[in-house]
């Protein structure tokens, strides 16, 4: 068993693995770490039982909290996480949120190159 590596990555979430990947692509040897367990649950595989991820006993999500936000009423925000194999992409239902074409050609306005909606979409 190997017992010394080149790379320790902590997080087996969609940034981890690929940073995993890639440098053992380029030869270095690499320690992979999650603390989460594995993603074959039905909680996770069934869009059903998603909504058990984000349920405050769930094993599946770290549960984070922001700090207090002063616009907020000085409330905290819940912030879910994913604590599991495939990290946050496995309990946030695949969803997204494109966004506003304005956004993205003000971004460009702004002096973002590269950001204007035509390029991106």
């Amino acid at each position: 068993m190997q017992t010394t590596f080149d790379y320790v990555v902590s997080g087996a979430g969609y940034a981890g693995c690929v940073l995993a990947r890639r440098l053992s692509d380029a030869g270095k040897s690499v320690l992979l770490l999650e603390i989460g367990s594995s993603d074959k649950s039905w909680i996770i595989r069934m869009p059903a039982g998603l909504r058990s991820a984000f349920k405050p006993t769930s094993k599946y999500n770290w549960w984070y909290y922001t700090k207090a936000q002063q616009h907020l009423n000085h409330r905290t925000i819940e912030q879910p996480r994913g604590r599991v194999l495939g990290g946050s992409s496995s309990i946030n239902g695949m969803t997204w949120l494109r966004g506003h074409p304005l956004d993205f050609d003000r971004w460009q306005h702004e002096g973002v190159s590269g950001w204007d909606w035509a390029i991106n979409y």
